[in-house]
């Protein structure tokens, strides 16, 4: 899983004046290593002015389209938006890492639920697997969205969205909300917020009728739709949530004020990765067990290092670490030991993190 694949780009299409969708061309002897699930992401890897540069985007298309595509939306300053915007033509080769992430929840032919979504932006790229993958494999379920944007100029995907809405006229309900065009109903103006998001619960949404909560954007909406649904009745585990590395403040990890800054803490780190065991040792609270392996050279997954994206998830099996911040991980995969290598900082003298058994 930690490896990467050079894959060509077989379509690039222009969804908004700065978002392009790029599909992949995946050879028949890596489509099993390469089948997704609905909402997960893929992380894309690229040398851009001589730089090591990796983002991880959400796949946007459904488990059976039988196409991998990715939806890429140039961000102010972001190299490797602005660089595959620019430049990202078919026949071009990316390396790309086996699609990753635990944003879903598993489907059957023969549940009948009623699924909730919340999207602002970019955020629509899984949300729109998901809702394509679910309403092929339960006919009987049906899905509520609620698409956030400035205008209808920015919204991704507007056309498959409509056609979604003309083939699943009675399963899939689309509601927009835009913050700088004026919608008829005045519900629908502004940002999705948690206090909007109580307007729909107070006018439009019955908590009860619905199973589980999809939620994708920016933090401050992110927290604020989950704990309007929390208030409304809806339990924390039916809420699944997927944040954008993007969307988050810059992290500076503080020391740990009780360490004697004259004595010097070392860790001896075991890091198995690929069935491989490499030791080394590295100074307590001055670097993530990520750096400091990179720096050893060992060839560690990563994209975000902001605690957000979980390529860089791994298994703590021998002593502690702390965690600066996580955006990735739920309760219950931190409480089986899982972390994420690029916030943690060990405080132990022996550490032992398997990237083999987080999947």
């Amino acid at each position: 899983m930690s490896k990467f694949y050079p894959l060509s780009v077989s379509k690039v299409s222009k969804e908004t004046r700065d978002t392009i969708a790029v599909t992949f061309a995946v050879p028949p002897e890596l489509k099993e290593r390469f089948q997704f699930l609905q909402g997960q992401h893929l992380t894309l890897r690229s040398h851009i002015n001589a730089e090591d540069t990796r983002r991880s985007y959400s796949i946007c298309s459904a488990v059976q389209e039988g196409a991998l595509r990715v939806a890429i939306k140039r961000t102010p300053g972001g190299a490797f938006s602005t660089w595959a915007n620019d430049t990202l033509q078919v026949g071009a080769v990316l390396d790309v890492m086996p699609p990753m992430g635990h944003f879903h929840v598993p489907l059957a032919a023969g549940n009948e639920k009623h699924y909730l979504a919340f999207a602002a932006g970019s955020g629509i790229t899984p949300i729109l697997s998901i809702i394509k993958t679910t309403l092929l494999t339960e006919p009987l379920s049906r899905f509520t969205l609620f698409y956030g944007n400035r205008a209808s100029s920015t919204v991704i995907f507007k056309e498959e969205l409509t056609d979604l809405k003309d083939v699943y006229m009675e399963r899939l309900n689309l509601a927009y909300v835009m913050s700088r065009e004026q919608q008829d109903i005045d519900m629908f103006n502004g940002r999705i917020t948690k206090e909007k998001c109580e307007q729909f619960l107070r006018h439009w949404i019955r908590i009860e009728d619905y199973d589980t909560a999809f939620i994708c954007g920016p933090e401050d909406m992110m927290l604020g739709v989950s704990e309007a649904l929390q208030a409304a009745g809806m339990a924390k585990q039916d809420i699944k949530i997927e944040l954008f590395a993007a969307s988050i403040p810059k992290h500076q990890h503080k020391p740990r004020a009780q360490l004697d800054a004259a004595a010097r803490h070392e860790t001896e780190v075991t890091v198995i990765l690929d069935g491989n065991h490499t030791t080394f040792t590295m100074d307590q609270d001055k670097e993530s067990i990520l750096d400091a392996g990179l720096r050893q050279g060992i060839d560690m997954r990563y994209s975000c290092k902001g605690g957000v994206c979980s390529t860089c998830r791994c298994k703590l099996v021998d002593g502690k670490v702390d965690m600066d911040v996580n955006y990735a991980l739920e309760d219950y995969e931190i409480a089986r030991g899982f972390v994420l290598s690029c916030q943690s900082f060990p405080v132990t003298d022996k550490v032992v993190v398997d990237f083999d058994q987080a999947e």
